[in-house]
């Protein structure tokens, strides 16, 4: 996207416009996997629409010069209507950095995380309140969210290193690794 003055593009515009940048271009059946095709077919033969659990991978970062950054992917949601297009591409919903304020990687139902814009929102309560991270985090993810009955969950790090693993279901896969040696991983509350 550095060749382009756009921020995202779809579809056979963004088929084009990689063949016009010289990209290797594969066939679809590149990315098919028996596993994603079986649970397909699974959703599909129970012929309703249903969110099975795939995961999300995000990391959020701070360097050593202060810069912070954010990324996000998803195995998305099975048996999406065509088309659609979740929150982890979305910058400021699923995934948003700012050196100033802090990074934020999401995951969750992708819908609310649009239309609440939450990685964004976490950074912007800390820029115009001054709310530490997980302050926001909280705000955000345990309040907010769930009184609209969204599900997920965020990591964020702050411009000084500090860090918040924010959720509001069951569990959340994640993990942190900090300068100073602290490597833990959890799935559960802490």
């Amino acid at each position: 996207m550095e060749k382009s003055e756009h921020v995202l593009l779809t579809g056979a515009g963004a088929d084009d416009f990689a063949k016009y940048q010289g990209l290797d271009i594969v066939d679809n059946s590149y990315f098919f996997t028996e596993r994603r095709w079986k649970s397909y077919e699974k959703v599909k033969a129970r012929q309703k629409v249903e969110n099975e659990k795939h995961g999300t991978v995000g990391a959020v970062a701070l360097d050593l010069h202060g810069n912070l950054a954010a990324a996000t992917s998803t195995g998305g949601m099975t048996y999406k209507m065509k088309g659609r297009v979740g929150d982890s591409p979305i910058i400021g919903a699923g995934t948003y950095a700012d050196n100033n304020t802090c990074a934020v990687s999401a995951t969750g139902h992708g819908e609310y995380f649009i239309k609440n814009v939450v990685a964004y929102d976490i950074s912007a309560l800390m820029k115009y309140t001054g709310v530490s991270v997980k302050e926001a985090a909280n705000y955000v993810i345990l309040d907010k969210l769930k009184q609209i009955n969204a599900d997920g969950g965020i990591i964020a790090v702050d411009s000084l290193g500090n860090y918040t693993m924010t959720f509001n279901t069951a569990g959340m896969y994640r993990g942190v690794i900090t300068s100073d040696g602290l490597n833990k991983v959890s799935i559960f509350g802490e």
